[in-house]
């Protein structure tokens, strides 16, 4: 099968950059604090675990133009292949994560949000339709939005974790 194949000649080895996004952890770092990200530990984590690197890690507020400015950003670095978001992909009205970031695609994964809505059926019933979580490709970067619940990201990164030499395959020809 072509997928397998894709597999195999797919990189070994992606680089990630981690992006949390919360205004309250925002405001609580930009006074001083250390807050907690225990979203973006979790994604770190499960990065590190599988044989990747973790290049960066952010925090930002839920604003749709810093959030826009920060993939503007790392598009740009050549030491970069997957960005994650976590964060500001529900329905508030401070939910801005998907806004910012879904006008930048050159190609939406539309499927992500589809497989990732199906995992999260079974951890959390039919709440998972209130997510907007998807991915996309800019240029030659992959970049998924996740919810920022830990559980949330730990299903999102092992969805992710499972095709990456295949997706980096198919966006680096």
């Amino acid at each position: 099968m072509s997928h397998e194949l894709h597999r195999k000649q797919g990189p070994k080895t992606a680089r990630f950059y981690i992006v949390t996004v919360s205004t309250s952890r925002y405001r609580e770092k930009a006074a001083g604090g250390n807050p907690a990200d225990e979203s973006g530990d979790v994604a770190e984590r499960m990065v590190r675990e599988a044989g990747h690197v973790v290049v960066g890690r952010d925090l930002l507020p839920d604003d749709l133009n810093a959030i826009r400015r920060k993939v503007l950003e790392l598009v740009q670095r050549g030491d970069v292949d997957i960005l994650v978001f976590t964060g500001g992909t529900g329905l508030t009205k401070t939910d801005v994560t998907i806004e910012a970031v879904r006008p930048l695609f050159d190609k939406e994964i539309e499927g992500f949000g589809d497989v990732f809505r199906y995992f999260s059926i079974q951890e959390v019933g039919t709440a998972a339709f209130l997510t907007r979580a998807t991915g996309g490709i800019v240029g030659d970067k992959v970049i998924f939005l996740l919810p920022g619940s830990p559980n949330a990201v730990k299903t999102g990164m092992r969805i992710i974790l499972a095709e990456v030499p295949h997706l980096l395959h198919l966006v680096k020809q």
